[in-house]
């Protein structure tokens, strides 16, 4: 049985509409004088603080801790500004598999694994109303490579249920092959879903233990079995 479901956010679980890319482009313009940055820059499945070390350094700014704080003080200012003004949404069968996930009579741990550093993940998950059902998380504020994100993730997990698990207990839900990266990691079983980063042919050639085009093609039941 599935003991722990790590969610990715961007594409997993939401669509911001661009808002992220937006607060990374507009803060990068304010601090640090440089324009239409983020168009140089890979975001799907990336972390927010390896997005920065690319931004510091084909742009030879000093990638010091007070310019990485100069950074995300005023970008999570921008997100927050621009969800309120872009067409974000809940992606398709996101509330309906987290609702179900909460009503099965062994339920699993809930816990996000995402690149977005974590009051980025706060911020964008609240304005959907979504933060509060998720129990723990690893965030991209804590390390610049996924996998060793995914391997905090797997940390916490075991800390929150009081046991160890096996590669089988734990599922890894995410929308880029970076996902399965992370979820492989872990020796986890990963769900890729194509509502984001990568195409469902893309997802396939990289061999998740399941791929769908969106969330309201699987059950909580079927996926914890």
């Amino acid at each position: 049985m599935t003991r722990l479901v790590l969610f990715d956010i961007d594409g997993t679980l939401i669509s911001t509409g661009g808002a992220g890319m937006t607060a990374f482009e507009r803060t990068f313009a304010l601090e640090f004088g440089v324009r239409n940055a983020a168009r140089e820059i890979n975001f799907a499945g990336r972390t927010d603080t390896g997005i920065l070390q690319d931004f510091f350094r084909n742009h030879a700014v000093e990638p010091s801790e007070e310019n990485f704080q100069r950074f995300f003080h005023t970008y999570v200012h921008w997100l927050d500004y621009q969800l309120q003004t872009v067409s974000g949404r809940i992606l398709p069968g996101v509330i309906n598999l987290l609702r179900e996930l909460k009503c099965l009579a062994r339920r699993p741990a809930l816990g996000l694994l995402t690149g977005n550093l974590r009051l980025g993940a706060q911020i964008k998950l609240r304005h959907f109303n979504l933060w509060d059902h998720f129990e723990i998380g690893a965030f991209g504020c804590e390390h610049s490579d996924r996998n060793e994100i995914a391997k905090i993730a797997l940390k916490r997990g075991r800390k929150s249920i009081h046991r160890r698990m096996k590669g089988e207990e734990i599922l890894v839900i995410g929308d880029t092959t970076r996902d399965i990266d992370c979820a492989n990691a872990i020796g986890a079983r990963c769900l890729a879903v194509a509502t984001g980063g990568d195409s469902l042919a893309e997802l396939r050639r990289h061999n998740p233990t399941r791929a769908v085009r969106d969330l309201a093609r699987v059950t909580a039941e079927e996926i914890c079995a």
